[in-house]
C-alpha cells in the first residue's frame, strides 16, 4: 500500500502508507493500534476487545457502523476508571455469524461485553447508540450512567441518504479498491478538513482498518432496521443520560437526539450547531463526555 496516491496529498501531507519521510508532519496523528484480544460471549460470538485504564467505575464504548475500537477510543481519553472498547459482530476481528442481523443481536454483543467487563456505564455512538437503546428496553436498570452521541435511529427508519452511504461503503470495501473506499470514507470528514494533514491521517487509518479487516455482508440490512418498536419503551430507564446531537447532520438527524432525550426521564440534551464536531469541537466534546461520566 506504500504506492497509494489517491487523492493527491496536500503539501506537507502524507504521501505513502506506513512510517517514512512521506508521513504527516503536522496535524493530529492517528492513535497507534493497541494489542486487542478475542473474548467468547455467552451467545457464542467471539468479539474483539480492548481494555484500558484501571480501577472503577468501568465504562463500555459501542462504536458506529463501519467503525470500531480506533474511532471510539478518543471518547474515553478523559474518562476515569477502566474503559472497555470492542468491535460489534462483522467488524474488525470479531466473528461474523450468518446474517442478516438485527439490533437485538447487537444488543446481545453489547450486553455480553459489558457483563464480562463489569461495566456500570455505557457510551454509544450512532449504531452503538441504537444497540444501547435496544438493550435498555429489556434491562432499563442495567447501567448507572449513559451517553448517546449522534444517535441515528430510534423507532422510525433512517432516511435514504443514510442507507445509501452504508451500501456504498460495503460495496467499496468488498471491491478492495482503495480509491473507492477513500471516496466514501472522505465524506465522513468536513470539507475544510479533507485536504489537510490531519484529515489524511484519519483517512489513512480508516482505509488501513477497512481494507485489512473488511466488513461483513450481514451489516447490509441494518440501515433498513430500527432498534425500537416504540421510543416510549425507554421511559423505564432511570439512569442519568447525556444525549449529544448535531444540527445539519444528514446521517444523524438532530430530531432523533431530541426525541431520545425527551424519552429518557433523566436526560440532558446538548446540540452542536454544525456537523463535524469531532474536528471543530473536539476538546469541548471530550470535556463534556468525561465531565458527565466522572462527576
Amino acid at each position: 500500500m506504500r504506492g497509494f496516491r489517491w487523492p493527491p496529498p496536500p503539501d506537507s501531507g502524507p504521501r505513502t502508507w506506513g512510517p517514512g519521510p512521506g508521513g504527516p508532519r503536522t496535524g493530529r496523528p492517528a492513535l497507534p493500534e493497541p494489542e486487542t484480544e478475542l473474548v467468547t460471549t455467552p451467545h457464542g460470538v467471539r468479539l474483539e476487545r480492548l481494555v484500558t485504564g484501571t480501577g472503577d467505575p468501568v465504562t463500555v464504548f459501542a462504536h458506529g457502523l463501519g467503525n470500531g475500537i480506533a474511532t471510539t477510543r478518543p471518547f474515553g481519553s478523559g474518562v476515569t476508571g477502566r474503559k472497555v472498547f470492542f468491535q460489534f459482530r462483522g467488524h474488525g476481528r470479531s466473528d461474523a455469524p450468518d446474517g442478516p442481523w438485527t439490533y437485538l443481536d447487537l444488543a446481545r454483543d453489547l450486553r455480553a461485553v459489558a457483563d464480562l467487563g463489569g461495566a456500570s456505564r455505557a457510551f454509544g455512538v450512532s449504531l452503538g447508540a441504537g444497540a444501547l437503546c435496544r438493550l435498555l428496553t429489556e434491562s432499563p436498570e442495567r447501567f448507572e450512567k449513559l451517553v448517546f452521541f449522534l444517535p441515528a435511529v430510534l423507532d422510525e427508519p433512517r432516511a435514504p441518504v443514510a442507507w445509501q452511504r452504508v451500501t456504498d461503503l460495503l460495496e467499496a470495501v468488498e471491491s478492495g479498491d482503495a480509491s473507492a473506499v477513500a471516496d466514501v470514507v472522505s465524506l465522513e470528514l468536513p470539507s475544510a478538513v479533507r485536504n489537510t494533514p490531519a484529515g489524511w491521517a484519519y483517512l489513512r487509518q480508516r482505509l488501513d482498518q477497512l481494507l485489512r479487516d473488511g466488513l461483513a455482508d450481514g451489516l447490509a440490512t441494518l440501515p433498513e432496521q430500527v432498534p425500537l418498536r416504540d421510543v416510549t419503551a425507554l421511559s423505564a430507564v432511570t439512569a442519568p443520560a447525556l444525549v449529544i446531537g448535531c444540527a445539519g447532520d444528514d446521517l444523524h438527524p438532530v430530531e432523533v437526539a431530541e426525541r431520545l432525550a425527551a424519552a429518557l426521564p433523566r436526560a440532558t440534551l446538548h446540540v452542536y450547531d454544525r456537523p463535524g464536531v469531532l474536528w471543530s469541537e473536539r476538546a469541548d466534546l471530550r470535556d463534556r463526555v468525561s465531565g458527565f461520566l466522572n462527576e
